[in-house]
């Protein structure tokens, strides 16, 4: 982490700082929030600031809006924030324009201004000029503490450092540190466990950590591409067909490198795609035709738990199968469990977000790891080995 922090900004009473954070949470139909932790997360850089009489101008997208739908208006956010801290916040009318202005000129010492939702403008994820200099207009500095978009080169997280002196928030400085040392220098055994259905998606995950880790598990919908790539008969399951040769590689590569490249052995296989399927433990090379496999089983289960008893550090991103099927979610369950065992034996386990992330906070096990990132997007391109805008748009130290 060789990048400004808070702490090297010196004294900042009566200055502006524009802070960006990831305040994208989880909200019912009602527009109730369901998961505040985001919020909480954001918390030790905001209380910072506003102690050092700093004027606070907190900015953050919430959903995928298109236009500036009611919907994806950021005030309940505000009234959270209004619970959580003893300071005054202010909701902004909008994100940039002369009423804004005029909000911030307002501000006292120790109060903050939560803007309107920043993606109701299109040239936020454009990161286009004019709106960056507008944005940029509002303060003196710039604090992102928004790990979770950092992989994303948009106005808010990486064109506004181009205009104000630029520095991690308390939150990004941790995600960075703790993630970067257990990519960079781990604690060996290095394990990484790779899981969810989209194979593409974590193709560049999996190619870098074939130059890094020690013992590499794949888990979820990916894995019957693997078991096709060795001849299995995979029945109904998810399969990427066009990744067959890319699989057989990526083992003839773990098998040349003298790397554990663990495969499941046995699945939960069901005879629908449902929680009340019928289902059945079987052999992943034998799943039977109209059958398709939803979890790992419990051999699988058991050789995982064998890995982890010997792991120096343990990074995890994506699930073990279907896990809005509670009758398939007993993989994700089991590993969470032996990662927890892991963390009290004295590994460094860390939960990369999204969701895995999301499982663990489902099963209350979220006390249980060294460290749960709240980005699943920017965790991953960290392990892809790739520099994040959002991080490498701040000062250097």
């Amino acid at each position: 982490m060789n990048k400004k922090i808070i702490k090297d900004l010196g004294d900042i009473k009566g200055k502006r700082i524009l802070v960006r954070a990831d305040l994208n949470v989880p909200q019912d139909e009602q527009g109730k929030i369901t998961d505040d932790n985001r919020i909480r997360e954001s918390l030790a850089t905001l209380k910072y600031l506003l102690e050092k009489g700093a004027r606070v101008v907190l900015c953050s997208h919430l959903g995928r809006p298109k236009g500036k739908e009611e919907i994806w208006s950021l005030k309940p956010v505000a009234e959270r924030l209004r619970k959580l801290l003893t300071y005054k916040v202010i909701m902004a009318t909008d994100c940039i324009g002369p009423d804004v202005e005029k909000q911030v000129a307002a501000l006292k010492n120790g109060e903050m201004l939560l803007l309107e939702n920043i993606r109701f403008y299109k040239e936020e994820t454009d990161n286009e000029i004019e709106f960056t200099k507008k944005l940029a207009a509002l303060a003196d500095i710039y604090v992102n503490d928004a790990f979770g978009t950092a992989h994303r080169a948009h106005a808010s997280t990486e064109g506004v450092a181009k205009f104000l002196p630029a520095v991690a928030g308390f939150l990004m400085e941790k995600e960075i540190a703790i993630l970067g040392n257990a990519i960079e220098n781990p604690k060996r055994p290095l394990t990484v466990i790779i899981g969810g259905k989209k194979l593409a998606d974590k193709m560049p995950v999996i190619d870098n950590l074939l130059n890094m880790a020690d013992t590499i598990i794949i888990g979820g919908g990916m894995t019957y591409t693997f078991v096709k790539a060795q001849g299995g008969s995979v029945g109904n399951s998810i399969v990427d067909n066009t990744k067959i040769e890319y699989c057989a590689d990526v083992i003839k590569a773990a098998k040349e490198k003298g790397i554990n490249l663990l495969l499941s052995s046995d699945t939960v296989a069901a005879d629908r795609f449902a929680n009340d399927a019928n289902r059945k433990v079987v052999d992943i090379f034998n799943i039977p035709d109209g059958w398709e496999g939803l979890d790992i089983g419990p051999q699988t289960i058991e050789s995982i738990k064998t890995v982890m008893r010997g792991s120096g550090t343990i990074i995890w991103n994506g699930t073990m199968g279907v896990n809005e099927f509670e009758n398939f979610i007993v993989g994700t369950r089991e590993v969470a469990k032996a990662i927890g065992n892991a963390t009290k034996a004295g590994a460094i386990t860390i939960v990369g977000g999204g969701d895995s992330a999301a499982a663990v906070a489902h099963l209350g096990l979220a006390d249980k790891f060294t460290h749960i990132s709240t980005g699943g997007g920017a965790s991953l391109e960290m392990l892809e080995g790739k520099i994040l805008p959002g991080v490498a748009a701040l000062n250097d130290k």
